[in-house]
């Protein structure tokens, strides 16, 4: 049996009428990119002029897209999501920091959530984003093959110390880690992490995952490379595949400093490659683990069908679907029922903090065709299901 994805009962089951309604009005608000752009505006100023919104913002889309400020709340929405059969990522959402004293802070807050998260059944993942333990210009400066200073070497040296000591505790205690991707002219030092990080601990099982960006051409080529890399030295490679989150900011450099772009010139190349690299690792499962990270709904049901079609058991735990929380639970839900390994992306942390995670979620469903659209229409349809309207 294949999952249903239009099964909006089993989809919000975990949402209550109220919690339904406030989800309806964000995503007819994101629908508008005048009216997007406009609240993004208006929310970085409040923010940044201390002004008093934050229950506003709290109480609305964080609320909606993040699961609290703390580890203690997000917590309480993971043992909701784990009543339905649906893990989660603990993403402590810092990123953008430029201070050495910010970045020792933050290791601490992973280390703690990964010790809570080896205490609960549903909490298999963790994820970082290098920028939380890096200056942006230092990971730029790698990335250019610009040679570093004597202070920088030093600075680069206690970036990884960070990294490292993370993945000591998550494979300590058998949390899996996953790297998420960054900016395409940051990317190669967080390769270079992930992939030393993969070498040391992914030796008999995967504990952690570099991030794949299917919207970037090569990126299919650069993963099937990885894979021959692992092979070579004798680790298992953890590919987390995901379409991309930097599109209009990646476009928009390219064409200021005339670089051609690295995005695929359409949907449909971005597409074709991320069901190819979907497959590639379906096909591989000897040699990996791959982390099915997409809210589109042919690429979800061509693996499950693959699966099928290969006996490869529904929870194999090879193989993982995810998908943002607040967003495309018609796919969560419907998959993690049917006993597929589902685990949402729960972000939290101060809302300060989170904002720019917060921004790229809001101008994602602008920017990408037809995704609001559809969380809208299955939003309506449970609501008329549950005759709200």
């Amino acid at each position: 049996m294949l999952p249903e994805f239009e099964n909006t009962e089993i989809a919000f089951r975990y949402r209550n009428d109220s919690e339904l309604k406030r989800a309806r009005f964000l995503f007819s608000s994101m629908g508008s990119p005048f009216l997007t752009k406009a609240g993004m505006a208006l929310t970085k100023f409040a923010i940044d002029w201390h002004l008093p919104v934050k229950g506003i913002i709290k109480s609305t889309i964080f609320n909606q897209f993040c699961g609290g400020e703390t580890m203690q709340e997000a917590a309480a929405t993971a043992d909701v999501l784990g009543k339905y059969g649906v893990g989660v990522i603990l993403d402590y959402g810092v990123e953008g920091k430029e201070s050495e004293e910010e970045f020792d802070k933050a290791v601490p807050e992973f280390i703690k959530a990964i010790k809570y998260a080896s205490s609960q059944k549903n909490i298999p993942f963790i994820s970082l984003k290098l920028t939380g333990f890096a200056r942006f210009a230092l990971l730029e400066k790698i990335h250019a093959g610009d040679p570093l200073n004597a202070s920088e070497k030093v600075e680069w040296q206690k970036v990884q110390k960070r990294v490292d000591d993370i993945c000591t505790e998550a494979s300590l205690h058998n949390i899996m880690v996953l790297v998420d991707a960054e900016e395409t002219w940051i990317q190669e030092p967080v390769n270079i992490v992930t992939d030393a990080m993969m070498e040391k601990f992914n030796r008999k099982r995967v504990i952690i995952f570099n991030t794949f960006q299917l919207y970037c051409h090569g990126t299919l080529t650069y993963l099937k490379e990885s894979l021959t890399r692992a092979e070579k030295k004798g680790y298992l490679l953890g590919a987390k595949l995901v379409r991309g989150a930097y599109m209009e900011k990646e476009r928009t450099r390219a064409a200021e400093m005339e670089y051609p772009s690295p995005i695929q010139p359409n949907k449909a190349s971005t597409d074709r490659d991320y069901n190819a690299a979907v497959l590639f690792c379906l096909q591989h499962l000897n040699k990996l683990a791959v982390f099915i990270g997409t809210h589109n709904e042919r690429s979800c049901m061509e693996a499950v069908k693959y699966m099928q079609a290969h006996q490869l058991q529904p929870s194999d735990k090879r193989v993982w679907f995810s998908q943002l929380f607040g967003m495309s639970d018609n796919i969560s839900f419907n998959l993690a029922n049917s006993g597929y390994s589902v685990a949402k992306y729960l972000p939290y942390g101060p809302v300060r903090d989170v904002l720019p995670y917060l921004m790229r979620r809001a101008q994602e469903n602008t920017s990408v065709k037809g995704q609001t659209g559809r969380e809208l229409s299955l939003i309506n349809k449970e609501m008329a299901r549950r005759r709200l309207e």
